[in-house]
Order: structure tokens, then sequence, then C-alpha cells
């Protein structure tokens, strides 16, 4: 299916989320114009009453199937991501993984000729429903890419706060709602007294979680992360694996990588696709030590070709 959407203007737009440029909608309508549904549906949970903390929320995908043209990559896949855990996706190279991830956020259809059949559910919302804001999937599922792509042009402050200000914020929440984000993205200390300074003069580490405060500050419920740390150094990545293992606690993480002991470290549970297809998905520890099907204890031990 193809389904409707409000037309948008979309700014330094990578249909391939390769670029140094990350993607900006701005709705021909103000927010508070959203269509009822999207409204309603695409509005954050609220805190956790024991807790206090933002909770994710889940994602089912149900017969989902991806296109480029005539040319099917994701084959018919069913497949759940539980509320505040991270899901690996493992696989070889042109499996599918990244296409199917950027079909959960409507990433995949900006692409010419590209489009996807099957249902995505955000909890119970249906994420290609005829009723649905495009722009308001994106807030609710941010996206980190393979390399780092602050926006060259703006500073450590602006970087963050791009999306807040296409939702109306200004001033003093403007402020705190940066500071929030970089700190929940453990870049607050580093860049604090440098806001002002260029977001692309920053290490290749410190841009990722740019990147992911970028996506935090407007308090998505679910990050997608096509190989986060593909790009980074050692470091660089043990930082971005601690700070992944304390957001799931307020977001759903689904993380694409082709490290083996990354997924292992990081990930709740971990899925295995293979030619668009899902082979099997489970609990991290069983897929490396236990799998059911032989293809994954092939890949994973690297006897896999």
């Amino acid at each position: 299916m193809t389904p409707t959407r409000p037309d948008t203007k979309v700014a330094d737009v990578d249909p391939h989320g390769q670029s140094d440029l990350d993607r900006v909608s701005e709705p021909e309508y103000a927010e508070t114009e959203q269509p009822p549904a999207a409204r309603a549906r695409m509005t954050p949970k609220s805190p956790d009453t024991n807790t206090g903390a933002h909770t994710g929320l889940s994602v089912r995908l149900e017969q989902l199937r991806a296109f480029y043209g005539a040319a099917e990559q994701v084959k018919g896949i069913d497949l759940d991501f539980h509320a505040n855990e991270v899901t690996a996706i493992i696989g070889p190279s042109g499996c599918g993984k990244s296409t199917m991830i950027r079909c959960i956020n409507r990433m995949h259809e900006e692409i010419p000729g590209a489009r996807a059949e099957g249902r995505v559910l955000l909890d119970d919302a249906d994420l290609y429903g005829s009723s649905v804001d495009v722009v308001a999937v994106r807030r609710a599922i941010g996206m980190v890419f393979q390399k780092p792509n602050p926006f060259p042009t703006m500073s450590i402050f602006d970087n963050v706060a791009a999306g807040l200000r296409l939702s109306g914020r200004r001033g003093g929440d403007l402020h705190a709602k940066v500071e929030t984000a970089l700190r929940g993205a453990s870049l607050w200390d580093e860049v604090s007294d440098r806001l002002d300074e260029p977001g692309a003069g920053l290490s290749g580490g410190q841009q990722q979680r740019l990147c992911i405060a970028r996506s935090l500050a407007v308090e998505p419920e679910v990050i997608l992360m096509d190989e986060p740390c593909s790009a980074l150094d050692p470091v660089a990545t043990l930082k971005i694996e601690e700070l992944i293992a304390e957001l799931k606690s307020t977001v759903t993480i689904v993380i694409v990588t082709h490290n083996m002991q990354q997924a292992a470290r990081v990930a709740d549970r971990t899925a295995f696709m293979l030619d668009g297809k899902l082979v099997e998905v489970g609990p991290t520890q069983e897929i490396f030590t236990k799998p059911d099907d032989p293809r994954t204890e092939e890949y994973v031990t690297g006897k896999f070709g």
C-alpha cells in the first residue's frame, strides 16, 4: 500500500539515510492542526506513576514487505519489538535489515519507487493509517544513522533544538529541553561551555551522541539505530553502548549491527535475518548459544557463507 499523508516541506533529505545531513520535516499545518487521530495516537505516554520515568512503546511488524520498484527486499516479516528493551538485528549485508527498520518510521517510502506493504503498529496505532501524520511518526520514532550526521552549518545547541523549534518550543523551555537531551545523551558535561560552536567540530563519537541528543529532544517512544558504532573507535563505541543501556529505561531501542560482540553486550533480544526474511528471534543469550536454526549458529560463529 502507499499510504496517504499530508504534504510536507522537506529540507536536507537523504532518502537512503547515509549522507552528512539528517532529515528535517515541517508540516504545512501547525502542530495544533494535526488530524485528531494523529494527535491522539502520537501523544507520548505519561510517565510511569511508580517511577516517574517516561516509558517507550512496543512496535509490531505484521507481514511487512518492502520493495524497491519490483524488487522485494523485505519478505513478509512478523516481528515484535518489546517496550523498553534493546533488540539487535543481525544478518549478512543486503539481507534487508536497514530497509526493515526504515519502514518502521516511514523513511523507506521517501526513496523514489520504494513502497511498503503490511502493518507497522506503535502499540495499537497503525503507523501507515490514512489519518496518521508522517511527521508525527518520525517524532515518535527517531533514527540514528551509521555515520554521525550533525547539521554542518548549525551550532551544537541548534542541532539539538532543530526539532523542538519545529514544534514551537522557544525561550527558556527550549534551553531546558536542549540541556535535558544533552544530559540524556551523556554529552552535556563535555559541551556545556561551547554550545555555540559548530556541531560538526566535535569528535566522531561526540557527533554520534549529539545525533542521539537531537532524537531525544523531541521525546521519542522508539529510537532506531542503523550500525551507530561502525564508524567509531573502540572508546567512542563503548560510550555509545553504555548510553544504549541507560536509554532503554525510557525508550525502546532497535539496533542494526554486524558486530556480534556488540549485539551480545547491548541487546535483550536478537533477530537474525537472511535474504529478506526473519530466520529466528529470541533472547540474545539463547540466539548466541542455543539457536533453533543451524543457519543462525553458522552466522553467529562466523562459519556462514
